[in-house]
C-alpha cells in the first residue's frame, strides 16, 4: 500500500513539473510573438512612431501653409498617431506677432512655415525652443540654424518669367543685368513691390548685390530706376500680373519658381523661367518647436512627420515646394533638372535694410520717369 501511495505521489509530481513546463514554454513563444509583432511595427512605422506612449493628447500648430496642405496632414497625423492635431491659418508675420504676444502664456506647440528671417527673429527674441531633428545630416549647413532653432522644409528661388509665345528661350534674358536692355521697353509686367514679399526680395536683392561691398545702396537704386523704365505696369496681386503676361500686354516678369512651375502645368499658362547665371536669392521656409510648448512631445513628434522623406515627396508633387533634405528620391524633373545657384545674402542685413529701401523706391524711383513724361 506504501508503495502504492509513493508511486502515485511521483506520478502527481510529474504532472505537476510538466505542467511548469509547459505553461513556460507558452509564456516564452508569446513573449517571443510579441517582441516579433513589436518589432515589426516599429519597421513598418520607422521613425515617426518612437515614443507614441509618452505623446501628449494633441498638437497645435501655427502655419501660413493654408488650408489644403493643412488640412491634409492633419488627417495623415492623427491617423498615425491617434492625436488631435489643431491648427490655426495665418499668415508668416501675423504667427510671430502672436507667438510675441502669447510669451508666457504659451499656446501653439509648433510654427510651421516661415522666411528663415522671421524664424532668426523669433530666436533672438527667445520665442523658440531648439530641436535637433533626426535628418539633420540631409540638410546643407545653410538651410539650418547653426544652433537647430529652426530647419528649413523647403526653398524658394527666384527668376525670370517670360511668355513663351512672346519670346524664345534663346531669347529671354539669361540674367538680372538683361532685363535693363532698352528692347525690354514696355515688356516688363512687375508685381507691386511694397505688397509682395516675393517683390520685396527680389528687388531687395538686387540693391544688397553692391551694398555688401560699399555699403551704400546708390548703384542698387540705379539699377531699380533702369527696370523701372523698362516696366510697364505694377499689377495690383498676382493673379493681374499672371494675366498680363500670359496675354500679352508684357512677356517678362520676375517671380518665384514654384509658382511660376505651377501656373504652367495646372492652369496651362505659356510660362517658362530662367535662373539667373550669376545666382538668385532663395528664400528658406522652416519649422520650429515654440519655446515652453505645452505638447513638446507631440511637437516633436509632428516636427519629424512633416519632414519625412514621403512627405518632402508629397509637397514636391502636389504643392510644388522644393525640399532641403537632399535624400529624398524621384522628385519631380522641374527639380531635379534645374541648377540653383543661390545668391550669398546676409539675411541678418536683408531683414534690417529691406524697408528703408522699399520706401526710397516706392518715394523716389516707381514711374519716376513716366510721371516726367506726363509733365
Amino acid at each position: 500500500m506504501k508503495v502504492f501511495k509513493e508511486k502515485v505521489f511521483l506520478a502527481c509530481m510529474l504532472v505537476v513539473a510538466l505542467g511548469f513546463v509547459l505553461v513556460g514554454c507558452m509564456a516564452g513563444g508569446s513573449d517571443d510573438q510579441a517582441s516579433e509583432e513589436e518589432k515589426s511595427g516599429n519597421e513598418s512605422s520607422g521613425e515617426s512612431k518612437e515614443g507614441t506612449s509618452e505623446l501628449e493628447e494633441k498638437v497645435v500648430v501655427y502655419s501660413p501653409h493654408g488650408k489644403d496642405i493643412l488640412s491634409e496632414f492633419e488627417k495623415q497625423f492623427e491617423e498615425e498617431y491617434g492625436i488631435d492635431m489643431e491648427f490655426l491659418d495665418m499668415g508668416s508675420q501675423e504667427i510671430l506677432d502672436r507667438i510675441r504676444s502669447e510669451k508666457g502664456n504659451t499656446q501653439a506647440d509648433v510654427w510651421w512655415g516661415a522666411p528663415q528671417v522671421n524664424f532668426d527673429q523669433a530666436k533672438d527674441e527667445g520665442l523658440l525652443a531648439e530641436y535637433k531633428p533626426s535628418y539633420a545630416d540631409a540638410l546643407d549647413p545653410m538651410y539650418h540654424d547653426e544652433d537647430w532653432y529652426w530647419s528649413g522644409t523647403s526653398i524658394t528661388p527666384e527668376v525670370i518669367l517670360y511668355n513663351t509665345k512672346e519670346v524664345s528661350k534663346e531669347d529671354a534674358p539669361k540674367d538680372w543685368d538683361d532685363l535693363l536692355d532698352p528692347k525690354w521697353k514696355d515688356e516688363i509686367i512687375i508685381r507691386y513691390p511694397l505688397a509682395s514679399g516675393t517683390m520685396r526680395t527680389i528687388y531687395s536683392s538686387m540693391i544688397y548685390r553692391t551694398y555688401k561691398e560699399t555699403q551704400k545702396p546708390d548703384a542698387g537704386y540705379d539699377w531699380l530706376t533702369k527696370l523701372d523704365e523698362n516696366t510697364k505696369e505694377y499689377a495690383a496681386n498676382p493673379e493681374m500680373m499672371y494675366n498680363q503676361v500670359a496675354k500679352g500686354v508684357g512677356s517678362l516678369s520676375v517671380w518665384n519658381m514654384p509658382d511660376t512651375v505651377m501656373l504652367a502645368e495646372e492652369k496651362g499658362y505659356p510660362f517658362d523661367y530662367v535662373i539667373p547665371e550669376s545666382g538668385t536669392p532663395v528664400l528658406t521656409e522652416g519649422i520650429a518647436i515654440v519655446k515652453d510648448a505645452p505638447h513638446p512631445k507631440a511637437a516633436q513628434a509632428f516636427y519629424e512627420f512633416v519632414n519625412t522623406k514621403e512627405a518632402a515627396k508629397l509637397l514636391a508633387e502636389t504643392y510644388y515646394r522644393i525640399p532641403t533634405r537632399s535624400d529624398v528620391e524621384n522628385l519631380p524633373a522641374w527639380i531635379t533638372e534645374t541648377e540653383i545657384k543661390p545668391m550669398d545674402i546676409d539675411w541678418a542685413t536683408f531683414q534690417e535694410k529691406s524697408p528703408e529701401w522699399m520706401e526710397y523706391w516706392d518715394t523716389n524711383i516707381k514711374n519716376a520717369e513716366k510721371d516726367k513724361s506726363e509733365e
